[in-house]
């Protein structure tokens, strides 16, 4: 079985060499879409001043990378006084490519937009605060609880997603599809809009694409992330096994 997974392909192949190993299925990656950072002038256009803010919140790698492009472009200087906070430890660590770590005030959640909102408390309520986003998730769930919390808080776009050019892919040559986020669904519909996707089998991983999916009365056939699926990987064994 050929399966077509909608990402870049990752630089340690070891779990999905396994795989095909195991199953004698063949795991093809191509993104759908890249997400890319807004350039100045589209930046400008939302009319928000980089240095009214004291507190900036990421929820990406991607978010952190088109951040400090933009301070640079516009020739902004983030002070060291500026407050980090992050949906996750891993996006955390990330601003080390721009920061010195240790020397900066930084505070990750769990993931949750309900821990990051509760790493605010007394100390942080007087602080400015940037929601960072993508044109495609204008209003991040973390910015309406800051902002029911009383908070000063706006929200920025800072990166947009490109569909990428699916042009030699032939989506009837697969017999499953793993797809992340739903902007890999609008690709896909965009790209081929008489394919009948309920002839394939979808693997979801990422809450916000099996919703997409449901949403267009598709049913996954395996679902991720879960206690017993923590990877991609794991999700297309999962799906594989039952086959």
């Amino acid at each position: 079985m050929r399966i077509l997974i909608s990402q870049k392909t990752p630089s340690n192949l070891n779990a999905y060499k396994a795989l095909e190993e195991k199953y004698g299925a063949s795991l093809e990656f191509h993104p759908f879409f890249l997400i890319e950072p807004l350039s100045a002038k589209e930046f400008r256009r939302q009319r928000i001043n980089l240095p009214d803010y004291t507190a900036i919140v990421f929820s990406s790698r991607h978010a952190i990378d088109a951040y400090f492009k933009l301070c640079e472009e516009m020739r902004f200087k983030v002070p060291e006084t500026m407050k980090y906070f992050c949906t996750t430890e891993l996006v955390a660590l990330y601003l080390q490519k721009h920061v010195v770590y240790r020397k900066r005030k930084i505070f990750f959640g769990d993931g949750t937009p309900q821990s990051v909102a509760a790493l605010i408390g007394p100390k942080h309520k007087g602080e400015k605060f940037l929601v960072t986003t993508s044109a495609e998730s204008c209003n991040p769930p973390v910015a309406d609880l800051f902002a029911k919390a009383g908070l000063d808080v706006t929200v920025s776009v800072m990166v947009k997603s490109v569909t990428q050019d699916l042009s030699g892919i032939k989506p009837e040559d697969y017999g499953a599809m793993v797809l992340y986020n739903p902007f890999d669904l609008k690709s896909l519909r965009a790209c081929f809009p008489q394919f009948d996707l309920s002839g394939v089998a979808l693997i979801s991983y990422g809450r916000g694409i099996a919703a997409a999916l449901k949403q267009e009365g598709l049913t996954p056939a395996v679902e991720g992330p879960t206690p017993e699926i923590q990877s991609a990987a794991k999700a297309i064994d999962v799906f594989l096994s039952s086959k």
